[in-house]
């Protein structure tokens, strides 16, 4: 498994390790992402890495990325291993775009809880859970390297000064463009895509689509058959994304809260976990997962970067 990285890459400058990834500048001039078998959720890194996560994840990205190349501007250069992204470097906004189309996860429970407005976004009365809004909304949230993530009105980035107006309005035309294609993409493998997020940064001024999209830590998704009848009988959809690890984290008495203790994952949950991203890549993409190994991952991961990068 892979829980961390410590590579060393001609003319790198500096490595910064997120949650989930760890990003090697190069030369200010090309980023080596390596997505881990970390995972995190309520913004902690739970103690054991998740086996082939990271390659699920990756892959799953380069499957959205390539499919909307040349519609969007991306910072992807190229895929030279199963957990391996090299894209441009660019300098990340610090706002993350989150789109919602079904009442859940989050805004769920900020609803149930008696909210009826989500990031400057009026919610209407009467809503179920897993009920479809009337339109997709966007409800962004500040990037935290530490503790939660906040979330944040489109009036309030404006107002503090955190994205100009002219870039704000670029992301949000590009967010909503990558919504709707990722609806049509899901629906022809018998999903609906129920919210995600989307991340942006800058490249010589430019605007770029950068990290992931549309992956299991980053999307949710109800699996379309049998979605009405259980809104009908108030039964939870069925559905594909890691908000079953949260769940089984409140069942343990565990939502980040300030004294409260992370739970360990026990084996027969942590293989769990794996054959369910597994089975969200495959469904979601239409294409076998077909494992990278978990020896000398490291190994094999310099010896690719190095043959692209020289």
């Amino acid at each position: 498994m892979l829980a961390d990285t410590h590579f060393q890459f001609p003319g790198q400058i500096s490595k910064y390790s997120g949650k989930v990834r760890d990003v090697y500048n190069i030369n200010n001039e090309l980023m080596v992402i390596v997505a881990s078998d970390r995972i995190s959720a309520f913004d902690h890194i739970l103690p054991r890495p998740i086996p082939y996560k990271g390659q699920v994840l990756n892959q799953t990205a380069a499957h959205f990325f390539e499919a909307v190349k040349g519609e969007i501007p991306s910072h992807v250069i190229s895929v030279p291993d199963p957990n391996v992204t090299i894209g441009l470097y660019c300098k990340p906004f610090p706002v993350e775009v989150v789109i919602r189309a079904y009442l859940a996860g989050h805004a769920w429970r900020v609803y149930r809880d008696g909210g009826r407005e989500i990031c400057g976004v009026t919610l209407p009365d009467g809503l179920k859970q897993s009920d479809r809004l009337p339109e997709p909304i966007i409800t962004p949230a500040t990037k935290s390297t530490i503790g939660h993530d906040e979330d944040i009105s489109e009036a309030d980035i404006l107002r503090s000064g955190l994205i100009d107006e002219e870039d704000w309005a670029r992301i949000r035309h590009y967010a909503l463009q990558l919504f709707q294609r990722g609806t049509e993409m899901a629906a022809r493998q018998g999903l609906i895509l129920v919210d995600t997020k989307y991340e942006f940064g800058t490249h010589n001024e430019d605007v770029y689509l950068i990290d992931e999209i549309h992956t299991p830590d980053s999307s949710r998704y109800f699996y379309a058959e049998g979605y009405e009848e259980r809104q009908a009988r108030g039964e939870a959809q069925k559905q594909l994304s890691k908000e079953f690890v949260r769940e089984w984290l409140m069942q343990n008495d565990f939502q980040g809260l300030d004294g409260q203790q992370m739970p360990v994952m026990p084996d027969d949950f942590l293989h769990q976990v794996t054959d369910r991203y597994i089975e969200l890549y495959e469904k979601v993409t239409g294409k076998s997962f077909v494992k990278g190994g978990l020896e000398n991952i490291e190994e094999r991961i310099y010896e690719n970067v190095m043959a692209e990068i020289g």
